[in-house]
């Protein structure tokens, strides 16, 4: 049996509890469902009918729930750092294992297998919600993962404009989130573009992103001629092709065209920078 709650105008409205639920993302605490109109009769209804299930002392959810969320009911902790980053589809260097956020003084958390973050956030965080707001995630990521990973998935939160430089900037960072919101611009097209060029950043040449090259974007252009293409999964297929007839051009032109892949860029960065540092030696760098 639904409740009838009366709204403006006196007519009578019907609140269902799975509605109510599916409302909030498909999971929700009780006391909230209740200051919504829902009655502890239509919720036990719903559970026997399993059109809910009752996810822990507070919580209930539909059956088809995001197992993770569900989870981080059970332990009392949000998600957040690389696994909210990756679900908000931030570029990350690995997702593996669960990060989630706990308040300094929550009790049962430690049950979490995964990294567990026990941190006062800067931002405040809903009581209603499972997942961190991406401001906290950012700043926990800035302690937790290396310099130039870190610094991807910042670059990577500004490029999809999904955070506000400016608010950060007003904000009380830590020294490492301070640095990374200094360090970081939106023009990186992908994280292995920045990671590219953080690992460059000592050589003292000219390193410019994103060029536009007789129709076509590079990623980068070292000095005036020197042109380094960094390749993802999808460079296969009509696009290789493209690729292949792209760099055909280029070279014609004058340019020398280095293609890194991802696996190279991530484990065999030394033999990359040998052959950047060796086609430099060679002046392909500069205009003849």
């Amino acid at each position: 049996m639904a409740t009838l709650v009366t709204v403006r105008g006196g007519h009578p409205r019907r609140m269902h509890a799975v509605r109510e639920v599916v409302a909030r993302g498909g999971i929700a605490r009780i006391s909230t469902l209740r200051l919504a109109g829902v009655t502890e009769h239509s919720l036990r209804k719903a559970i026997r009918s399993a059109s809910l299930i009752s996810v822990c002392r507070g919580w209930v959810a539909r059956p088809d729930c995001d197992p993770m969320l569900i989870a981080a009911a059970r332990r009392g902790v949000v998600l957040s750092c690389i696994t909210l980053a990756s679900r908000r589809g931030l570029w990350v260097s690995s997702a593996h294992g669960v990060h989630v956020a706990a308040p300094p003084a929550s009790g049962h958390a430690g049950a979490v297998q995964g990294v567990v973050h026990w941190s006062k956030p800067l931002f405040l965080r809903d009581p209603e919600v499972l997942e961190d707001s991406i401001e906290n995630a950012l700043v926990l990521i800035a302690r937790c993962q290396p310099y130039e990973d870190a610094l991807a998935t910042w670059e990577s939160a500004l490029r999809m404009r999904m955070v506000d430089p400016g608010t950060l900037a007003r904000v009380r960072l830590p020294p490492a989130a301070r640095r990374l919101l200094a360090d970081a611009t939106p023009f990186a097209d992908a994280g292995t573009e920045t990671i590219f060029r953080t690992r460059l950043a000592w050589l003292r040449l000219t390193i410019t992103p994103q060029v536009w090259l007789f129709g076509h974007r590079v990623d980068f252009v070292i000095g005036e001629r020197l042109v380094i293409q960094i390749d993802g999964g999808h460079h296969v297929g009509v696009q290789r092709s493209r690729d292949i007839a792209h760099d055909t051009e280029l070279m014609l032109r004058g340019y020398h065209v280095i293609r890194i892949g991802y696996d190279q860029l991530m484990n065999q960065w030394a033999s990359v920078q040998a052959q950047i540092l060796a086609a430099v030696a060679q002046r392909l760098h500069l205009a003849s």
